[in-house]
């Protein structure tokens, strides 16, 4: 009889480890890099991502388990025997400019799921790495924020809701008009530059709504979180209002609105979807 795996004390080790892994480097994080060429999802590699990676990996192997490994940094890879009776989705730090540029906002994310795609994730972690906050969530039992059940913001005045939006990208003009009513509608606009925390800032109700248009966000840095939104009871969805499922991939990029209540997420839904595009498949 196979051995039962408690995947949600095995992502807390990951976690120790990798906040032990990561520590050396921070002492030459303003210094020059080393040219490492470009990781899995596109963006430079970095030291301290792939020893992030590293400390996930040997954690997993420690525990002697088979999984296949979909990460930002490294891409698909198989480990153990049965490498596809576990898919482990992880981006080791979500937010490596904050970190690289001392900006106190960035987070470890790993998720676990039976079959590669987001609908499977049945045990997710995000740590906030700044503060040493952990986000825990698995299918069916709720979202935790250090072992205290987490909930949304009831708030449903769109007004006065605090919204995050990402918009990092080159595309901006053909972005900006997608959301400029809804920047007028509200007062409290962010953005903090780690997705998966601010997924989290949704679930746990320090803010009202998360949305992400670009088309550009991959599901490696947003696998766990979606877990944690859903969990906590927020909703998210595609832009267009649609179930969101996608393949867990470092290629796999994602568009999303998650909002901590249906009304919010309705309102939101109202400003920008009419300016939306066919959203691509």
């Amino acid at each position: 009889m196979t051995q039962q795996i408690i995947w949600s004390n095995i992502l807390l080790q990951c976690k120790k480890n990798v906040q032990k892994k990561i520590k050396p480097y921070f002492k030459t994080l303003s210094k020059p890099q080393p040219d490492l060429g470009v990781g899995a999802g596109g963006d430079q590699l970095k030291q301290v991502d792939l020893a992030a990676e590293k400390a996930i990996i040997n954690t997993l192997k420690r525990h002697k388990i088979s999984f296949t490994l979909i990460s930002e940094e490294s891409g698909v890879k198989e480990y153990g025997k049965t490498p596809h009776e576990h898919f482990v989705t992880t981006d080791p730090i979500d937010g490596t400019t904050n970190l690289m540029r001392g900006i106190p906002f960035y987070a470890t994310s790993i998720a676990v799921s039976t079959k590669p795609f987001l609908n499977n994730i049945h045990t997710a972690l995000v740590t906030d790495l700044t503060h040493n906050i952990t986000y825990l969530a698995k299918k069916g039992k709720g979202a935790y924020r250090e072992g205290r059940k987490i909930g949304p913001s009831k708030n449903a005045v769109l007004e006065e809701a605090v919204i995050g939006i990402d918009l990092n990208t080159y595309n901006v003009l053909e972005l900006a008009p997608r959301v400029t009513r809804l920047i007028q509608r509200t007062k409290h606009i962010r953005h903090l530059g780690a997705n998966a925390l601010e997924l989290c800032y949704v679930a746990d109700g320090t803010t009202d709504a998360f949305l992400d248009l670009r088309g550009k966000l991959r599901t490696t840095d947003m696998a766990a979180a979606c877990l944690i939104i859903k969990e906590a009871g927020a909703k998210i969805t595609t832009p267009n209002g649609k179930p969101l499922n996608a393949k867990l991939s470092p290629k796999q990029k994602v568009s999303f609105i998650a909002a901590s209540n249906p009304k919010i997420h309705k309102a939101i839904l109202n400003l920008v979807k009419p300016r939306l595009k066919k959203e691509a498949k």
